[in-house]
């Protein structure tokens, strides 16, 4: 049975004000680690912190309300995830470093057994209040790993087919749900031991977040019949920029830069305010991260004109900021906004659109429609893969539609000349 000693305290000493606060939470956490929650009771509590009852009620409401506050105030999982990114140390493999953390991870909640059974049995009896502070403390942990796994992954970082905070999530997801099953059963089923597990997550992450140039999901990628997005009609690139004009000047700003920069969503998330440079006569974008480049942001989009080098969408919500957070698009927090954030942005916009072929426009396709509308206007291969960034093969599917539309076009001409 795990003892208080497993799990962290606020260590920030209390001032007189909140010692009777801080004595509440640490007799709760004492005693949530070692016989649950359930079986813990307001009175137990009170006496543990040599505290009347009654002020527990005052400073709480219920035991319910202490729970909220031991996971938030203590920042159980935070502190998990910060233990583990300082006790790790980096690595030049991303296989290594992906099974290092899992490894520590999983001997980490190995530690704190009675509160995973307690968080699990018990979540159903948890208020609303209280299971949102746990998923920002859950949040916050991802966070903290996140960016332990940006630090040490550098330039490789660009090789990630996943967002690194979602591959964080997915990574902590996988891990607290197998140490679960370990802390709460006695029944493997597939894995045949720890290590077993650990071999199939790593091959899971490297197969699904970064390709391999010699798996065969890579030379699946790289054939001839590779799926892409195809570009959007003019008509359904415009209507999403009105709705996105409707919607804030953020989701203005970021489909103008989506549509007029052709930049992937992964790409538009690690953008700070120094990467943008807006002159009389050009406004671009000073790539960094990845592949190192300088990017034209479009006044012209699919025909039509969105303000002038000096006045558009972007340069109008950066008018419009009073923060002082560097990242060029933030969340409702003020945190920089993430691929997630901006998939669902991307989602509300689209809900009531449908594509030639009947589904909802996919946010990869923009950057597509940037390739196309680039080639069709006379960009060469070469400029393009100056751009972008990417190898001919990449960029072969798009040139071939750019000559599509080109002989469609003059088709068109020819119809009209009668």
């Amino acid at each position: 049975m795990a003892t208080a000693t497993h799990l962290q305290k606020p260590s920030a000493m209390p001032s007189s004000r909140n010692l009777t606060r801080q004595k509440l939470i640490h007799a709760a956490i004492e005693l949530f680690a070692s016989q649950g929650v359930s079986e813990t009771t307001t009175k137990q509590i009170a006496e543990l912190a040599q505290v009347n009852e009654v002020t527990l009620f005052r400073q709480f409401g219920n035991k319910h309300g202490l729970l909220l506050a031991v996971i938030e105030d203590a920042d159980v999982f935070a502190q998990l995830g910060q233990n583990l990114v300082t006790k790790l140390e980096p690595s030049s493999s991303l296989p290594q470093m992906l099974r290092e953390y899992a490894n520590t991870c999983l001997q980490a909640l190995e530690q704190t057994p009675a509160v995973i059974r307690s968080l699990v049995g018990e979540s159903g009896q948890y208020s609303i209040e209280n299971r949102q502070g746990l998923g920002r403390s859950f949040d916050l942990a991802n966070r903290r790993v996140a960016k332990y796994l940006k630090t040490n992954l550098g330039e490789s970082k660009s090789e990630l087919q996943l967002p690194v905070e979602q591959l964080a999530s997915l990574l902590n997801t996988l891990l607290f749900g197998y140490a679960t099953i370990e802390l709460t059963s006695e029944f493997h089923g597939l894995w045949g031991d720890r290590e077993d597990f650990l071999d199939r997550v790593v091959a899971l992450f490297l197969a699904g977040a970064v390709p391999s140039s010699t798996s065969e999901l890579a030379l699946i990628n790289r054939s001839e019949h590779q799926s892409i997005p195809l570009d959007l009609p003019e008509p359904i690139v415009h209507q999403i920029l009105q709705q996105a004009k409707k919607h804030s000047l953020q989701t203005y700003a970021l489909a103008y830069v989506l549509f007029g920069a052709g930049l992937s969503a992964s790409e538009i998330v690690l953008l700070n305010r120094s990467n943008h440079l807006s002159m009389i006569d050009r406004q671009l974008f000073q790539i960094t991260q990845g592949s190192a480049r300088q990017v034209p942001i479009n006044q012209w989009i699919m025909g039509k004109r969105y303000g002038s080098y000096l006045k558009n969408p972007l340069t109008q919500w950066l008018k419009s900021r009073k923060d002082a957070q560097e990242a060029l698009f933030i969340s409702g927090d003020g945190n920089p906004i993430t691929e997630l954030d901006l998939c669902k942005q991307w989602q509300e916009l689209v809900t009531e659109m449908s594509t030639p072929t009947g589904e909802a426009p996919n946010i990869a396709q923009a950057q597509a429609t940037w390739c196309v509308e680039m080639l069709t206007r006379g960009l060469t291969l070469e400029a393009m893969q100056t751009l972008t960034g990417w190898e001919a093969s990449q960029l072969a599917p798009y040139v071939g539609r750019a000559k599509e539309q080109t002989v469609l076009t003059q088709a068109f001409n020819l119809d009209r000349a009668g």
